[in-house]
């Protein structure tokens, strides 16, 4: 059997949407593109860039479903940085909140965990 990263797909769900895309955009310096439901229209989706066929990367959404609040979850994800101090640096002015400032993880690398504007707990992994 071959090892190989099982993750394909993330959702972060939120209860304001544009205050949400807002906080990632400014934080990651990137730009989300509405995804249509695959469902109804209770289902507000917002995409990260990604493809889910390139090897090795990960795509995901932030979502907004009725019943489903947002924050209070178990689940971390971790985004890909060169240094995460320079994201940290922009979540509290995006509205967010510095769980863990940057710290290393040893052989690993360094993480900062960070709070989303909706409560969710994030990761910002770099190896410097």
């Amino acid at each position: 059997m071959k090892i190989q990263n099982p993750v394909v797909w993330f959702e972060i769900y939120v209860d304001d949407m544009l205050r949400a895309q807002k906080f990632y955009e400014t934080v990651f310096e990137t730009e989300l593109a509405p995804l249509k439901s695959p469902t109804d229209d209770e289902l507000q989706m917002m995409a990260f860039p990604g493809d889910m066929e390139v090897k090795g990367r990960v795509s995901g959404a932030l979502v907004r479903m009725e019943g489903v609040p947002a924050g209070g979850n178990s689940t971390i994800v971790y985004f890909a940085s060169a240094d995460c101090s320079v994201e940290e640096a922009r979540v509290a002015s995006a509205g967010g909140k510095v769980i863990r400032p940057k710290m290393s993880i040893g052989e690993y690398g360094f993480i900062t965990l960070a709070a989303d504007t909706e409560g969710n707990m994030i990761g910002i992994h770099s190896m410097d």
